[in-house]
C-alpha cells in the first residue's frame, strides 16, 4: 500500500526547512520596498507609452502601433530595472529617487514631443540625453550614469519619431557618455559649461561624419543645431543646479565648498562657543580629506564633513576637554553615568543643529555616525571603579557595556568610516606624553584594529587593504602635524625672555 507508507521524521523535517526556505524567499521578494518600485515601473510603462504614440493617434494603424510600442516599452524598462537592480539598489529603497528618476525621463521625453511644434525634434532629442547624462551623473555615478543615458537614447529615439534611426542614437549617446566621463565633480561654476562645450564638439564630429555617410544635404547646419543644444544645456543645468539638488537630496562639490566656508553660520558659531573643538576639527578635516584620496573616495566630503562632526558640542562646550582651557574638568562633580549622558547627548544635539541650519542630509552622516556604537571607556571605567567599591557595601549594580555606548548607527559609507577613525585617532595621539612617528603609527593601527573587532565598518564594506592604506595616510598627516622642531639659539646679550624666542616666550606667557 503506497499511500500507507510512513514518512521518517528527517525527511519530514528537511521538508519542513524547504518549505519554510522558499517562504522567506517569496517574503523578501515581496517587501513594501519592492512592491513600490514596481508600482511605480508600472506608472512609467503607463504614461511613456502614451508620450511615445502621440502623433500615431490619428492613423489607421494606432493600434497596432500601440501594442507593438508598448511591447519595446516594456523591454526596455525590463532591461533598466535589472541594471538598476544590480548597480542601484538603493533606489529601491529610496522611493523618493526613484520617483525623481521617472519623473526626469518622462519630462524629457514630453519636451521632445513638445519640440516638434517649434522644430524638428531630433535636436531636442540630442539635448535632453545630455541633459539626461549630466543629471544621472551628478546624482549618481558615471557607470551608472552611462547605462541609464543609453536606456534614456532609446526612449528618445522613440520620442523623435518613427522614422528616426541609428544615426540619432549615435549622436545622442556621444554627447551622454562625453558628459558622464568628463563629469565627475563639479568644483567651479565652469565646470558644467566646459562639459557642455567638450560634448557640443563630440556631438557635432558625430553627427557631420554620420551625415556625410548617409549623403545628406545641409550636413553641416544639422551638425551644428546638434551642437548648439548640447552647449545650451550646460546654461541651463548651471542655473537648475540648486533645483537638481534638493529634487534627488544631493550636494555637489560646489555646494560642499560653500558650506566649507568658515563664514558659514554653523561653523562661526562653533569656532565661537566651542574654539577647541574648532580647532580639532579642522585638523580632522585635513587627517580624513587625504586619508579619503589615499583609497580614492571623495576627500572634499570627508573634510567639510568633518568640519561639522562635533557641533553638537556646543550646547555643552565646557564639558569637553579640548574646551577646557586648563580649568578644572566639570566631571570631577558628576556620576560616570550623567557624564555618559552629557558626552553621547552631543550626537543628538548635533542632528537637531543641523536639521536647524539645513544641512544636506550628506553631511548629517558625519554627525550621526561619527562615533557609531563604541564605548566610552574612560566612563565605563568610572563607573565599574564606583562599582567594585560599593561592592564592599553590599550596594552593588549590575554594569553592562550597552549602557555606555553610543546608540549609532555605524558608518554606512566609507567616508563616515574615515572620519570615525580620524577622530579616534587624534584623540589618542594627543593623550600621548611623548609623540614619535613610530608611536604614532603603533597608536593608528592599534585604534583601527580596535574599530575593526568591534564591528564599526561591518555597514561600510571598507577592505583590509584599503584599511591599511588608510592607516598609512593618517600615520602620516598626524606625523607631519606633530613634528619636532629645533629649539632657537640663545644670545648671551639678550635677556631671558627673549633668548627663549617667540614660541617659548609664548608659552610661557601662557
Amino acid at each position: 500500500m503506497r499511500f500507507l507508507k510512513k514518512v521518517s521524521p528527517r525527511r519530514s523535517q528537511v521538508r519542513k526547512n524547504i518549505s519554510a526556505e522558499r517562504f522567506s524567499q517569496i517574503s523578501r521578494l515581496a517587501n513594501a520596498d519592492r512592491l513600490i518600485s514596481l508600482l511605480l515601473w508600472l506608472v512609467f510603462v503607463v504614461l511613456c507609452v502614451p508620450i511615445l504614440t502621440f502623433e500615431l493617434i490619428q492613423q489607421d494603424s494606432y493600434l497596432v502601433d500601440l501594442i507593438l510600442t508598448t511591447v519595446i516599452v516594456v523591454l526596455i524598462c525590463l532591461a533598466a530595472a535589472f541594471y538598476i537592480h544590480h548597480y542601484q539598489q538603493r533606489i529601491i529603497k529610496n522611493h523618493a529617487r526613484a520617483l525623481a528618476l521617472v519623473g526626469l525621463f518622462l519630462l524629457l521625453l514630453a519636451a521632445i514631443k513638445l519640440g516638434e511644434l517649434f522644430t524638428n525634434p531630433v535636436y531636442w532629442a540630442t539635448g535632453t540625453a545630455v541633459i539626461a547624462a549630466i543629471i544621472m551623473t551628478i546624482a549618481y555615478d558615471q557607470r551608472f550614469a552611462i547605462g541609464m543615458s543609453i536606456f534614456y537614447c532609446l526612449f528618445a529615439c522613440f520620442a523623435a519619431g518613427p522614422m528616426t534611426n541609428i544615426n540619432l542614437f549615435l549622436t545622442m549617446a556621444a554627447g551622454a557618455i562625453t558628459c558622464c566621463f568628463s563629469l565627475k565633480e563639479i568644483r567651479t561654476r565652469m565646470k558644467l559649461l566646459k562639459v557642455s562645450t567638450l560634448a557640443a564638439v563630440m556631438v557635432f564630429t558625430t553627427a557631420l561624419a554620420l551625415g556625410f555617410l548617409a549623403e545628406k544635404a545641409d550636413v553641416f547646419k544639422s551638425a551644428g543645431l546638434h551642437a548648439l543644444a548640447t552647449i545650451s544645456v550646460g546654461v541651463l543645468i548651471q542655473s537648475l543646479l540648486p533645483l537638481i539638488e534638493k529634487v534627488f537630496r544631493i550636494a555637489t562639490s560646489m555646494t560642499l565648498l560653500d558650506y566649507s566656508d568658515a563664514n558659514q553660520a554653523l561653523l562661526k558659531r562653533l569656532a565661537m562657543e566651542a574654539p577647541g573643538t574648532f580647532s580639532h576639527s579642522l585638523l580632522i578635516g585635513s587627517i580624513a580629506e587625504a586619508a579619503a584620496e589615499a583609497i580614492g573616495r571623495n576627500g572634499l566630503l570627508c573634510r567639510v564633513g568633518a568640519y561639522y562632526h562635533d557641533v553638537g558640542k556646543i550646547n555643552k562646550a565646557g564639558y569637553f576637554i579640548e574646551n577646557e582651557v586648563g580649568s578644572a574638568s566639570r566631571h570631577k562633580e558628576l556620576s560616570p553615568t550623567m557624564s555618559h549622558l552629557i558626552i553621547v547627548g552631543h550626537v543628538k544635539d548635533g542632528i537637531e543643529m543641523a536639521k536647524e541650519y539645513s544641512l544636506p542630509n550628506v553631511l548629517r552622516q558625519f554627525i550621526e555616525t561619527h562615533h557609531g556604537t563604541t564605548l566610552i571607556e574612560h566612563f565605563y571605567s568610572e563607573a565599574q571603579k564606583r562599582n567594585t567599591k560599593n561592592s564592599k557595601k553590599k550596594t552593588v549594580d549590575v554594569l553592562s557595556e550597552s549602557e555606555f555606548r553610543y546608540p549609532g548607527p555605524k558608518p554606512l559609507t566609507k567616508e563616515a568610516a574615515i572620519v570615525m577613525l580620524a577622530d579616534t585617532v587624534e584623540g589618542a595621539v594627543r593623550s600621548l606624553p611623548e609623540v614619535t612617528a613610530t608611536k604614532i603609527e603603533a597608536v593608528v593601527h592599534n585604534m583601527a584594529m580596535k574599530r575593526l573587532q568591534d564591528g564599526q565598518f561591518d555597514e561600510c564594506d571598507l577592505s583590509l587593504r584599503e584599511l591599511s592604506q588608510i592607516e598609512t595616510s593618517i600615520s602620516k598627516t598626524l606625523a607631519a602635524h606633530y613634528h619636532g622642531r629645533i629649539a632657537y639659539p640663545k644670545a648671551p646679550d639678550m635677556p631671558p625672555d627673549a633668548q627663549s624666542g617667540p614660541e617659548q616666550s609664548k608659552q610661557k606667557n601662557n
